[in-house]
């Protein structure tokens, strides 16, 4: 179960890597300075960023403590 968990925590770091860069990919593609549209304007763009950034930190903090093994189950 602790193989698991230190895996786990791997693909945690990885998903939150991936999950910044498809965020802000997605932000430079569609922002537009003459757009028409909410998602073409750069203010909630902004904002979607100011909130999700901390959250995918924090999920990159989960892998890395759980591939450190701060979660595995101490025998007594």
């Amino acid at each position: 179960m602790n193989t698991i968990k230190k895996n786990l925590g791997f693909i945690w770091i990885l998903l939150a890597i991936v999950a910044i860069g498809l965020l802000l990919q997605s932000a430079f593609t569609h922002i537009k300075p003459n757009g028409k549209l909410d998602i073409n304007k750069p203010m909630p763009w902004m904002i979607i960023i100011i909130v999700f950034i901390p959250i995918a930190v924090g999920l990159g903090l989960f892998g890395w403590y759980a591939l450190k093994g701060e979660y595995d189950r101490k025998e007594s």
